[in-house]
């Protein structure tokens, strides 16, 4: 079945394709640009997916350029282009997303599987809603936000969430969860045992894997959060990371290489998955 697609991915793609084709061509990007309605800056953030082109005539435009006259060619990018100026759901919540954080959302929606690393929270997509208002509130005095705030993000968690269980090609998800995640209380002993029993339910979909890493195994441990985000061919490879300089997204072959080889090692280190439910249940007794 092909993998979902939304107006974030399909603009990557069209960037992807237009890249190719200007490599292609031999044209650097003021070459290309020379004489359009646009500059090479901006042709560098389509390219990269950061942007789109407002109009399908700069496409055609470009395309002219390259070369591309077959039909089918040209209709096929023009069918790319189109979808990528749609509006995801998330666009409702713009005004209280953070920088980065529609283009995050985005790409997680279209993505075809995710693997992820989480040692500060609960992964986002296995959170229970009380724990994801909880977490919100927490934060709320300290960040300065308001009401609101906390309960569009916890609307904007709950949707995200719907990606598990989506008729049409459920996200293919694999987690890893250090021990430190869940312990660490958010809310009340309650709200904990609730959400040790949400991931046991999410981790019997077929298309769910979670793990714990546990603290008494003494193995590799990235000290920051990431998540691999593959959307089938030709597309890249995407990571996304919080590092201590903020959150960033990167596809070049080697940082992907290096983050798969941290998320194999964090793998093979954790528990199996089989025994995720049973370490959950001895952590509700001892909570």
């Amino acid at each position: 079945m092909a993998a979902p697609t939304g107006p974030t991915v399909r603009r990557m793609q069209l960037g992807w394709e237009l890249k190719e084709l200007r490599d292609k061509a031999g044209f650097t990007l003021a070459q290309a640009t020379d004489g359009l309605t646009f500059s090479p800056s901006k042709l560098h953030r389509v390219e990269n997916g950061l942007t789109g082109l407002p109009k399908v005539q700069d496409l055609k435009d470009l395309l002219d350029r390259y070369g591309v006259v077959d039909e089918e060619d040209v209709t096929f990018l023009v069918e790319i282009h189109r979808d990528s100026l749609n509006r995801g759901w998330w666009s409702l919540y713009r005004s209280v997303l953070p920088s980065g954080m529609s283009m995050y959302i985005g790409l997680e929606s279209g993505a075809r599987s995710i693997r992820a690393w989480q040692p500060g929270v609960v992964y986002g997509v296995l959170q229970t809603e009380r724990y994801a208002r909880e977490m919100f509130l927490t934060a709320k005095s300290v960040e300065e936000t308001n009401t609101e705030f906390v309960e569009r993000h916890t609307q904007i968690r709950m949707q995200r969430k719907e990606l598990l269980t989506r008729r049409d090609s459920p996200l293919e998800l694999w987690v890893i969860l250090d021990e430190a995640v869940l312990r660490r209380v958010i809310g009340g002993p309650d709200v904990m045992r609730e959400q040790y029993e949400e991931i046991i339910r999410l981790s019997q979909l077929d298309n769910v894997t979670i793990q714990i890493l546990p603290a008494s195994i003494s193995t590799y441990r990235c000290s920051f959060n990431f998540a691999l985000m593959d959307f089938g061919g030709p597309l890249p490879t995407v990571v996304q990371s919080d590092a201590v300089d903020g959150s960033s997204l990167g596809d070049k072959d080697t940082t992907i290489w290096t983050f798969t080889r941290r998320f194999d090692a964090l793998r093979a280190g954790a528990l199996a998955p089989g025994e995720t439910a049973m370490f959950l249940q001895r952590l509700a007794r001892e909570i």
